[in-house]
């Protein structure tokens, strides 16, 4: 293994152990209406081939996982269905099946909106994508909807967004809204805020990542 190998599988083995009350930890945590018996090991895998990603030129971090994307996929900012249009680089064999039983497959629109940006930009395949709390807070709804990490659980992030940066040295870094920057500024880490894409911040995200380039 190469040392980059061996700090990724650390960082796999070590963000899959915890459990935290209203919070999913998708590679550990299985769901009650994905397919796979396998789904833990798959999101793993997922994971694990993403961080290898060859020449990274961009971390660019958001704020947690969502029910319509990591939760399912195990990649931030991707869901069930850029997985099943073989959207992803890097996933081979691991995309173009569907994840869950509902009716449709999970489409979140943050990521649709940063995965076309990043391919129109050719950065699609040497960005590592990651959140600063790495697990989904559920909501009030339960386990398919979203709330604000609360502080404490933006605190519990913050040693594995530290692991996750020494992976990648001398990498440019971006912050998609308020928590990931905020994160990141307390570990004092250089980095370009960027318009989160939610909530009618398509545009400014999709400029925002134009003058950064």
């Amino acid at each position: 293994m190469t040392q980059k190998q061996i700090l990724v599988e650390r960082f796999i083995e070590s963000v899959a152990i915890p459990s935290y009350s209203n919070m999913h930890n998708p590679w550990r945590d299985s769901c009650a209406t994905e397919l796979s018996t396998s789904g833990v090991e798959i999101r793993q895998e997922r994971l694990r081939r993403h961080l290898l990603t060859p020449g990274p030129q961009l971390l660019l971090i958001g704020e947690a996982p969502g029910y319509q994307g990591c939760r399912y996929s195990g990649l931030a900012f991707t869901s069930e269905r850029l997985l099943m249009e073989q959207a992803i680089p890097r996933m081979e064999g691991l995309d173009g099946e569907r994840i869950t039983a509902r009716q449709k497959p999970w489409s979140e629109p943050s990521a649709t909106i940063v995965w076309k940006a990043l391919f129109e930009h050719g950065l699609a395949r040497s960005t590592i994508l990651f959140n600063a709390v790495p697990w989904h807070p559920e909501g009030k709804r339960g386990v398919h909807s979203n709330r604000t990490p609360t502080t404490e659980e933006k605190q519990h992030g913050v040693q594995y967004l530290k692991s996750l940066l020494d992976i990648y040295p001398g990498v440019p870094v971006a912050a998609l809204g308020n928590t990931a920057s905020e994160t990141l500024s307390s570990l004092g880490v250089h980095h370009t805020k960027l318009r989160h894409p939610a909530n009618g911040g398509a545009t400014k995200f999709r400029q925002g990542l134009s003058a950064l380039i």
